[in-house]
C-alpha cells in the first residue's frame, strides 16, 4: 500500500496519475474553500489541460480560513497536494485519477499576512471561491451585506490582521495597487444565482466600510465573472478511503468521489488573463444566467423537494429516494409544472431531457449520496433556490403547490423528530429560531414561515399560505408518503 505523494506516483499501477512533471507547475489562482466539491471540479479542470501540456502556471495554492481546514491543511501537505478522484458509474464501474493541479495549501488563521502576501504576488491572476452560500455574509431577504458579522468588525478594526475572507482578499487588492501591480479576477464557483454580482457587491461593501477610495477601485477594476457548476459530491466517507485503498493500492487521507457528469459554464470576465478552459469542456459563455437558473431551481430546488419528505418517510440515501416512482413522479412534476415555467431557454439544452437526466443522476446508487448532507443549511438554500420559483409564479398566476409542499416538508423535518419518533440533527445557521417555530407550528400553524429573514413577506400571501397550511396539516396527520401520494394523484 503505498502513501499518495510525489516520490511515489510512478509506483502506481492501479490508478491513472499526472502525466506532466509537477516540478514545472507555478500557481496563478489560490482558491479559498478546497472542499471536495472544488476537487471534483474546478481543480479537475485545471488537471485535464495539464495532462495536455497546458495552463503548467495556472496551478492552485488553496488558502483554509475555518477551523474545519486545518485538516485539509494536513492531509494535503502530507500528501504533497495530490488526492484521488474516484468517479463513480450508475453500473458500478470506478474510475480513479490522482490529481495533481494543487501545489500549495496555507492555512490563514496560522499567517495571515503569508496568504495576503501569496494573493498580492504578481503571478497570481485569479482568486476563487467554493465557501458556500453563507460564505458571501449577506442578508438572505434584504440582500445586504451584514457589517454587524462579529469576524467582519474585527477585520475593520485598525491593528487586527484579518481573518474573514473578505478582509484577506481586501488586504491583497490594496497591496497589489500600491505596488502598481493589476488586480486579480474575482471567480466565485458557487451555488448562487449571479454568484459573481453577489461576490462583487459583498467584496464592495466590505471595502466601502474600510476605505471608500479602495471600494471604488474595486467596483472599477475587479472582474467578477459568473458561472454555474454542477458535479454531485458527496461527503467522504471512511468506506471511501478503505475502496481507494484496497481497489486502487492508495492509501490517500481523504479522496474524492463524484458521479460522471460535469457542468461549468463560465462568463468570459477576466481582467489579468485566464486559462484556456474550453479546451476542458468548460462552456466559456456570454451570459450564464440561462444556465444558473436552469441549474438552480431544477437540480439544487429539486434537491430540497426529495430530501425532506424523503428523510421523513424512512429513506437516507439519495437515490432511494430518486428510485422511488413516487418521488421520482413529485420532482419530475414539480420541474415541468413550476420551476421550468420561470426559466428562459437555455442555449444548446433540452430541459424536458435534462430533468429526466436529473432524476438518473439522483438515482446513482454507486454515488451513495446522504439525505443529510440535502437537508443541512437549508436557510441559506431555500431562498435563493426555491422561493425564486414560488414568487415568480405567484406574479404570473403559475401553480405552487409542489414548491409550497417543499417548504412545508422542511417546516416539518425542524421541528427536529420524525414520523417514529426519533430525533433530527437539523443542521443549519438558524437553528435556534426555525427550529423553535416549527414545534409551535401543530397549534399556530403559521409560526415557520413568519420567520421574515428566511421568507420575507410570504406569510401575507393568501393563496401561498393556503397552500402551505393544507400540505402541512397533511404531513402532520397522515405522514409523508401519504401527503405525497395526495399531491401526485391530484396533478395526475
Amino acid at each position: 500500500m503505498l502513501p499518495l505523494r510525489n516520490a511515489n506516483l510512478t509506483s502506481l499501477k492501479d490508478v491513472a496519475v499526472p502525466s506532466y512533471d509537477r516540478s514545472d507547475l507555478r500557481a496563478g489562482i489560490v482558491h479559498f474553500g478546497v472542499g471536495g466539491f472544488h476537487r471534483a471540479h474546478q481543480a479537475m479542470y485545471l488537471d485535464r489541460l495539464m495532462n495536455d501540456g497546458k495552463a503548467l502556471d495556472w496551478a492552485i495554492c488553496g488558502v483554509g480560513v475555518m477551523p474545519a481546514d486545518e485538516r485539509m491543511r494536513q492531509v494535503l501537505d502530507a500528501q504533497d497536494g495530490l488526492y484521488t478522484l474516484v468517479v463513480k458509474s450508475p453500473d458500478g464501474n470506478l474510475e480513479a485519477r490522482v490529481i495533481g493541479s494543487i501545489v500549495e495549501y496555507l492555512y490563514a488563521p496560522d499567517d495571515p499576512e503569508a496568504a495576503i502576501e501569496k494573493m498580492a504576488a504578481p503571478e497570481i491572476r485569479i482568486v476563487s471561491l467554493t465557501v458556500t452560500e453563507g460564505g458571501y455574509n449577506f442578508h438572505a431577504v434584504t440582500g445586504e451585506f451584514m457589517a454587524d458579522n462579529p469576524d467582519v468588525r474585527h477585520d475593520l478594526t485598525a491593528g487586527n490582521q484579518p481573518k474573514t475572507t473578505f478582509g484577506l482578499i481586501t488586504a491583497a487588492i490594496e497591496r497589489r495597487r500600491e505596488r502598481g501591480l493589476p488586480p486579480f479576477t474575482i471567480m466565485s464557483c458557487d451555488n448562487i444565482q449571479g454568484n459573481g454580482e453577489v461576490a462583487r457587491q459583498s467584496f464592495v461593501a466590505f471595502a466601502r466600510l474600510r476605505d471608500p477610495g479602495l471600494a471604488s477601485y474595486v467596483a472599477e477594476n475587479v472582474h467578477f465573472p459568473n458561472s454555474m457548476v454542477d458535479r454531485i459530491t458527496p461527503v467522504t466517507t471512511d468506506e471511501d478511503r478503505d475502496q481507494v485503498r484496497k481497489q486502487f493500492g492508495v492509501e490517500d487521507g481523504w479522496p474524492v468521489v463524484c458521479e460522471p457528469f460535469t457542468q461549468w459554464a463560465l462568463e468570459d470576465s477576466f481582467g489579468n488573463g485566464r486559462p484556456p478552459f474550453e479546451e476542458a469542456g468548460v462552456q466559456v459563455v456570454p451570459d450564464v444566467e440561462p444556465y444558473e437558473l436552469m441549474k438552480l431551481r431544477l437540480l439544487n430546488a429539486s434537491h430540497q423537494g426529495l430530501c425532506y419528505f424523503g428523510w421523513l418517510a424512512g429513506y437516507r440515501l439519495v437515490h432511494e429516494v430518486a428510485q422511488d416512482p413516487l418521488f421520482a413522479r413529485f420532482l419530475l412534476a414539480y420541474m415541468e409544472r413550476e420551476a421550468t415555467p420561470t426559466l428562459e431557454p437555455v442555449p444548446g439544452v433540452d430541459l424536458r431531457e435534462y430533468q429526466h437526466q436529473l432524476i438518473d443522476r439522483f438515482s446513482n446508487a454507486q454515488v451513495r449520496d446522504t439525505v443529510a448532507r440535502l437537508c443541512a443549511e437549508s436557510s441559506d438554500r431555500i431562498p435563493k433556490w426555491l422561493l425564486p420559483v414560488i414568487r415568480r409564479n405567484l406574479e404570473t398566476g403559475g401553480d405552487i403547490l409542489l414548491s409550497t409542499a417543499i417548504v412545508a416538508s422542511w417546516a416539518r423535518y425542524d421541528e427536529g423528530v420524525d414520523e417514529q419518533g426519533e430525533p433530527i440533527e437539523v443542521v443549519d445557521r438558524l437553528k435556534g429560531p426555525l427550529t423553535g417555530a416549527a414545534r409551535r407550528q401543530r397549534e399556530d400553524p403559521l409560526a415557520f414561515i413568519e420567520n421574515r429573514e428566511v421568507f420575507g413577506d410570504l406569510v401575507e400571501n393568501e393563496r401561498f399560505v393556503s397552500a402551505y397550511r393544507s400540505v402541512l396539516a397533511g404531513l402532520h396527520h397522515k405522514g409523508a408518503r401519504a401527503t405525497l401520494e395526495d399531491l401526485v394523484s391530484g396533478i395526475s
